[in-house]
């Protein structure tokens, strides 16, 4: 499930070639997290779809269960994109940060194992919120010079705040 491997790169250290397309593979592949983010934060619907394939898995229910949620399985880009940005346009303000991010690479497909620290306001009250810690596991495959997720699980580690008043 996660990335577990106990070492960065699997490029061996003589072969420096491959070792820079390993790490642009990898810069890539992180980014693809970063515009799923961003695109949320600044509601740039461009922007977060550029994250997805087309064919694009995106499962919130291990970190929704937590508190009793029960989103259903979101499956396309175009339905990710427009499910989430329009439970949030107008009506929450989100931040995202993202850390500790472990890759695989294995020829185009990849792996990607990060945490993802999401802030959500009210927009109304920035009074209501709620803050959650959430590992994400990321399979991810190959878009001509960038990557682009195809299954996304968000589980939570922690949240504090009302997730009831922000995801309903």
């Amino acid at each position: 499930m996660y990335v577990t491997s106990a070492q960065a790169l699997s490029a061996p250290a003589h072969d420096q070639d491959a070792a820079v397309r390993e790490l642009r593979d990898r810069a890539e592949i992180v980014d693809a997290l970063h515009r799923f983010g961003l695109g949320q934060d600044l509601k740039d619907k461009e922007l977060f779809a550029s994250a997805f394939a087309a064919d694009a898995e995106l499962d919130f229910r291990p970190a929704a269960a937590k508190w009793g949620g029960r989103p259903p399985l979101m499956r396309g880009r175009d339905a990710i994109v427009s499910t989430i940005l329009a439970l949030f346009d107008g009506r929450v303000d989100t931040t995202h940060q993202v850390t500790n991010p472990r890759v695989t690479v294995d020829g185009d497909t990849a792996r990607l194992t990060a945490l993802v620290e999401a802030q959500h306001l009210l927009a109304a009250d920035h009074g209501v919120f709620a803050l959650l810690k959430n590992p994400y596991d990321v399979e991810l495959v190959r878009d001509g010079e960038r990557w682009v997720v195809r299954r996304m699980t968000i589980d939570n580690a922690w949240y504090t705040g009302d997730p009831v008043a922000i995801f309903g």
